[in-house]
Parts: C-alpha cells; sequence; structure tokens
C-alpha cells in the first residue's frame, strides 16, 4: 500500500479565487486555528525528544536541525534566534538547508533530492555522537533529510524529525519522530502554511524548552540575551532593575553595559 500524503489532499475549500478577501482571511484563519490543537497531541513525542536532546546538550553536544525549502529555512530561523535570545554561542544551535545558503532566498532545484548531500552536510560540521540532529520535512518523504537521519543513527547519533503526515518515512527514519497531521491545506499542498505553522510552534517548543534545562532562563527572564540594539538594552536595564531591586535606570544601563548581560551585571552586584 503507497503511503498516502495527507499534506498533499485536496483542500476542504474550492474556487478560492472567487472568494471575498474577507473570505479568504477568515478561511485561511479558521484552518490555522486547528493547529495548535494539533501540536497539542503531538506533546508526548515532542517531550521524548527534548530531553534526549537536553542531555546531550548538558554533556556538550549540538543540536543540528536539517530541512528542505520552507522546512530548512524554518529551521535556520530557529537556530539563529538562540545566539542573541539566550547569549549562546552561534555554533550550538545549527541549521542546515538542501542547497546552501543560496536556498535560504532562492530555491535550488533538485537539492532535497539528494539523498547523499544531507549527510555530506552534517560532515562539514565534523557531527559526532554527542550531538543531536533533527530532521524537518513536512511530507516526511525529503530524500536529503531521510539520507541524513539515517546515516546519523547508524554512526549512533541521537536523531529526531517533524513532520505533517503519519507513518511518514522520515519518522521511520528517526529515533524520535514528531508527527503534527494538520490536514489538507488552504491552498492544496502548500505546506508552508499550516504545515509550516506547526513546524515553527514545535520548533519554538523544543529550542526554548533546551534553553530553558541549559540555565540560559532565570525566573520567567531571557537574562542571557546579547544587547544588539536599543530595544533589548531597555529591556535588560529594566529587567535588572527587578532583579536587584534598584530604581536607578541609568545606574542599571550602565551595570548592564558594563558586563554584557543581565546575568552577569546581576552577579556582579549581588558579590
Amino acid at each position: 500500500m503507497a503511503f498516502e500524503k495527507i499534506t498533499e489532499q485536496s483542500s476542504r475549500y474550492r474556487h478560492l479565487e472567487k472568494m471575498s478577501i474577507g473570505e479568504l482571511l477568515q478561511s485561511i484563519n479558521n484552518e490555522d486555528n486547528t493547529v495548535p490543537a494539533a501540536v497539542a497531541l503531538a506533546i508526548p513525542q515532542i517531550e521524548k525528544l527534548v530531553d534526549a536532546a537536553a542531555d546531550k546538550m548538558l554533556m556538550g553536544g549540538r543540536m543540528f536541525y536539517i530541512g528542505a525549502g520552507t522546512s530548512g529555512r524554518l529551521g535556520i530561523v530557529d537556530a539563529s534566534e538562540c545566539p542573541p535570545t539566550y547569549g549562546v554561542p552561534p555554533g550550538l544551535v545549527i541549521g542546515i538547508i538542501a542547497g546552501g545558503e543560496k536556498a535560504i532566498t532562492t530555491p535550488v532545484e533538485y537539492a532535497e533530492d539528494d539523498r547523499d548531500q544531507g549527510w555530506k552536510d552534517l560532515e562539514a560540521y565534523q557531527v559526532s555522537n554527542k550531538d543531536v540532529v533533527i530532521g524537518i520535512a513536512a511530507s516526511g518523504t525529503t530524500p536529503y533529510v531521510i539520507g541524513a537521519l539515517e546515516e546519523s543513527r547508524k554512526r549512533g547519533i541521537v536523531t529526531g524529525s517533524i513532520s505533517c503526515n503519519p507513518d511518514s518515512p522520515v519518522s521511520k527514519a528517526a529515533e524520535f519522530p514528531i508527527e503534527v497531521v494538520v490536514g489538507p491545506e488552504f491552498v492544496t499542498g502548500s505546506t508552508r502554511m499550516k504545515s509550516g505553522t506547526a513546524q515553527k510552534l514545535v520548533l519554538n517548543m523544543i529550542s526554548t524548552s533546551i534553553m530553558i534545562q541549559l540555565g540560559r532562563v532565570e525566573d520567567n527572564k531571557m537574562v542571557n540575551m546579547q544587547l544588539t540594539n536599543e530595544k533589548l538594552v531597555d529591556r535588560g536595564a529594566k529587567m535588572l532593575m527587578e532583579r536587584i531591586n534598584i530604581s536607578d535606570y541609568e545606574q542599571a544601563k550602565v551595570l548592564l553595559m558594563k558586563y554584557g548581560s543581565v546575568k552577569k551585571a546581576a552577579d556582579s552586584f549581588v558579590k
């Protein structure tokens, strides 16, 4: 029996070109509202992957996201946000996309169909069994991702996957598969929509939970965030005022800029 892609099934809506703008927006929103419930059903799967990944990273390992097209771009976005948000080194969470950097903005023909290239791209980072590799593929059938997971698993590397079809090939290739079945897309086959939203939600959950496990959050604050613009400096100064119980904003700002993070500034003040 052939594998059935729910992500490719026909939209529940017909003749989209005849809808008013209001009808289009409301219909898209109606579909989007179904995504969080689908993610909720996958929380037990997400928990298993986060638990395994956090263990590896607490022991000094790295986390890799690998995907193609929209899935690859979402992985790169999540990875790139970890250093400024949590103050971790840029090489701790790494996003890899089929076709390389060019594919971030421009489709690279047939890159996702190369079953061997995914592993080669991981090897460029000297990936090892200290690390974690998470394959992202809405359809669950991307050869680039499947090949990378299979080779990783052969070498004892912890593997996870995020897909939007049940019992997909990419799930079979991963030790810790996550399946968020969101159903047919509003525009048939346009997996950048509900599937992409589901993947982004899951990536947020994975990276945020792991960063908390790594001690990069205290209470509910990003105490290690990088001070890369005035908004973040202002946020950091106010966080520091609350943390060390002072009312002088300028004093807090001076301390913050001197030490470079809320955590370091607060620790210095206590000492």
